[in-house]
């Protein structure tokens, strides 16, 4: 068992880790430069990703499945996560790092892996895209809000009242959010896909996590890393182990099993998502804190991955 859980995490996670890895190496022989990854971000930031939320949401029968209890838990669990995040990110001196630190260790790839990681095992997501709900919105909104109001290229100049209705106005046109509320109203509507729209909605939902992936890698500079290895050791045991130990046993506690548990444990546990750098490159930032936290988390998940996992089916929680 734990040897088939290690190739299944491995599988999910070290393609990801290559798709990295490849984008530092078309850089290196000039394939890509800084300009065309600069716009590689921002057409991922404002086309692929949003498509990809609204094609996972549209599709989901929320009302059939509703779980009102599990929704509450994820959406509570992921504002302490928050906080805990916060906290840690005090600790750090340079305060334009701490927007990059705050987002790395609390947001997860739920979008992306908890489908694929749940459809795996379970051979349906309807539970995950349960856990989207209750967090992606919460992912997306308190990063436009971290990540504006610790912009190096923010005017500190500005009021009070300027930097409030500039992040709002951030939150309220921030494509990605734009793209989890239109895919839950379409899909709470019912209202019907054409398969022109599905298909071409599908085409650049799958461009997000390649294009992301590969514009991270060109991006991440070694000899930026240099002295942000301390911070993103903690971020990674933040991300990967302290959230898992603190919640998964609440979890357990409440009652959840199998297909939830699983969501919950994506939720928790998995990878800094590779939308963390791209929201944090728009919004200013250097994003070399971000791209370490992902590849970092994205090597190390698939073994905490697989503990966690053999954990559970050690006591038949799953």
């Amino acid at each position: 068992m734990f040897a088939e859980n290690l190739m299944f995490s491995l599988n999910a996670t070290v393609p990801v880790f290559m798709m990295m890895i490849f984008g530092w190496f078309v850089r290196k022989v000039n394939l890509l430069d800084d300009h065309a990854t600069a716009k590689i971000n921002k057409f991922v930031f404002n086309a692929p990703l949003p498509a990809l939320l609204f094609s996972d949401l549209s599709t989901a029968d929320f009302r059939a499945v509703w779980d009102g209890k599990f929704v509450t838990f994820c959406i509570i669990a992921t504002l302490i996560s928050v906080c805990i995040a916060i906290a840690y990110s005090l600790l750090h001196k340079d305060r334009a790092e701490r927007g990059e630190i705050i987002q790395s260790a609390y947001r997860s790839s739920a979008a992306i892996l908890g489908i694929a990681f749940v459809k795996n095992i379970y051979g349906e997501a309807t539970m995950a895209g349960l856990m989207i709900v209750g967090t992606v919105p919460i992912y997306n909104i308190i990063a436009v809000i971290t990540l504006s109001l610790t912009s190096p290229d923010k005017n500190n100049s500005k009021s009070g009242k300027q930097l409030f209705m500039n992040t709002l106005k951030g939150i309220v046109t921030n494509p990605i959010i734009l793209g989890i509320a239109v895919g839950i109203v379409w899909s709470l509507l019912g209202i019907p896909q054409p398969v022109i729209l599905s298909k071409s909605v599908s085409y650049l939902a799958n461009m997000a996590t390649p294009l992301s992936l590969i514009a991270l890698g060109a991006s991440f500079r070694i000899e930026d890393a240099k002295g942000k290895l301390p911070v993103t050791i903690g971020i990674s045991f933040i991300k990967l182990i302290l959230f898992c130990a603190i919640f998964l046993p609440i979890a357990v506690h409440l009652g959840f099993r199998d297909e939830k548990l699983i969501a919950i444990l994506v939720m928790l546990g998995s990878a800094t998502t590779g939308s963390c750098f791209v929201m944090s490159r728009n919004f200013g930032h250097k994003g070399t804190i971000t791209a370490f936290a992902v590849m970092l988390t994205t090597l190390c998940s698939a073994f905490t991955l697989t503990t966690w996992l053999f954990i559970l089916k050690t006591f038949n929680y799953i």
